[in-house]
């Protein structure tokens, strides 16, 4: 159920935001479908069959102990970049960079994930991306918050990944933007979610492709050159300000990078990441 009000006159506008109604309607709305309609396990889901799903439903509450235990949840031992845990699960001290980053660094300053994208997560991730369930963002979001708890304090104002309105319009709304609202407002942070376009459109960058794959690494960069770029309303909102960047996967750094160099032209004074999940090589499986 969606509430509209942008037809309604400003202060009722201002009534409705500083009282809360809509998300107050939406939870109610969400309560009496799951009451009419029950959410059905994953793996049984007709929409989702291929997305490897896990063995129960997703509640409200989260997962059971079996599947928490089989997804691998990050902190931020690993690298201080990129996220990626470093090998044989070694803590090299906080600010520690991977090899990959100390040779080639991203644009981008500090990266957390929340777990790592292998069978156990990306059930849940590829659903909430492509099969329109949003039921799932309460779970997702609380993995988020927790990854990213520790660099919010530094944080100015949050911006999505931005998806080219073709795709858009295939999937009706941007994964990365629906976690990064209620984050903003969890954290107490600026939202802008206009402040970051996607100008052309570019090929999926699926895969659980690690970021040294040869040959791939180097494609994926070219697929989003000059794909982005920093709105007026950006340029006047983002500039000299901490910016957090949100998606959903990190693979091969791409996708960020080129979001977190064209803010960082328009003025940025430093871009951090955060995303669901770290893509890794099967070593560190």
């Amino acid at each position: 159920m969606a509430l509209s009000i942008g037809h309604l006159p400003e202060k009722v506008k201002t009534f409705l935001d500083e009282h809360a109604i809509g998300p107050r309607l939406r939870a109610g709305a969400v309560l009496a479908l799951d009451l009419i309609y029950p959410r059905q396990p994953l793996s049984h889901d007709p929409d989702i069959r291929n997305y490897a799903g896990p063995s129960v439903s997703v509640l409200a509450s989260g997962l059971n102990a079996g599947d928490w235990a089989a997804i691998r949840f990050l902190g931020d031992d690993g690298c201080e970049m990129c996220a990626r845990p470093f090998e044989g699960g070694l803590h090299l001290g906080a600010g520690a960079l991977c090899d990959d980053c100390t040779k080639t660094p991203f644009p981008f300053k500090r990266g957390r994930a929340a777990c790592i994208y292998g069978e156990a997560s990306k059930g849940l991730i590829l659903a909430f991306k492509h099969a329109d369930r949003l039921d799932l963002r309460p779970v997702l979001l609380g993995w988020l918050s927790r990854a990213g708890a520790g660099i919010m304090p530094d944080i100015d104002v949050i911006v999505p990944v931005p998806l080219h309105v073709d795709r858009l319009f295939q999937r009706r709304y941007n994964q990365a933007a629906e976690l990064a609202r209620p984050l903003a407002r969890a954290f107490h942070k600026d939202f802008e979610p206009d402040g970051l376009r996607r100008v052309r459109p570019t090929h999926q960058q699926g895969g659980s492709l690690a970021r040294t794959a040869k040959g791939r690494r180097e494609d994926r960069y070219e697929n989003v050159k000059n794909a982005f770029d920093v709105t007026p309303a950006g340029q006047r909102r983002l500039r000299g300000r901490h910016v957090l960047l949100i998606d959903d996967v990190f693979t091969s750094g791409a996708t960020l990078s080129a979001c977190a160099t064209e803010l960082l032209k328009a003025g940025a004074r430093q871009v951090d990441v955060l995303v669901l999940a770290r893509a890794v090589p099967t070593s560190l499986l």
